[in-house]
């Protein structure tokens, strides 16, 4: 059985199945889930909630129950502050409006005449050429 002390690096990858299970978990300290919550509560196949669930376990970056159910691990500030960056990323990313800087549905810019920016062109680099 995996001890639930062991320092392990993070090898987690952000939107991957154990990222996913690993933010459920963090962001529900107090509670022990099922492998089957999890496969309900984030719509992961159940095979892959339980091979994920297997190997984060063996990782040591959750804790499995006897009673079966999966747990975040209190001493784990470093998952803890991983999780904590993604939902500020998701935070960051859901209030902000980008649509307002890159609505490509809105007015466009004006039809420019060619030779309008050719004599101004020309203008330029004649200033240019005083200097």
């Amino acid at each position: 059985m995996p001890s639930d002390t062991k320092a392990t690096d993070i090898d987690l990858t952000p939107g991957t199945a154990k990222s996913d299970i690993v933010v459920f978990l963090y962001n529900n300290p107090g509670s022990g889930f099922s492998a089957g919550d999890i496969h309900d509560r984030l719509d992961i196949a159940s095979g892959t909630v339980k091979t994920s669930l297997t190997r984060l376990n063996n990782d040591g970056l959750i804790r499995k129950t006897e009673d079966g159910a999966y747990h975040a691990l209190g001493h784990r500030d470093d998952l803890r502050r991983y999780v904590g960056s993604l939902n500020q990323l998701e935070r960051m990313f859901a209030v902000k409006n980008y649509d307002e800087h890159t609505n490509i549905d809105g007015p466009q810019l004006e039809d420019i005449d060619e030779d309008e920016l050719d004599a101004e062109i020309t203008a330029l680099e004649a200033e240019r050429n005083q200097e």
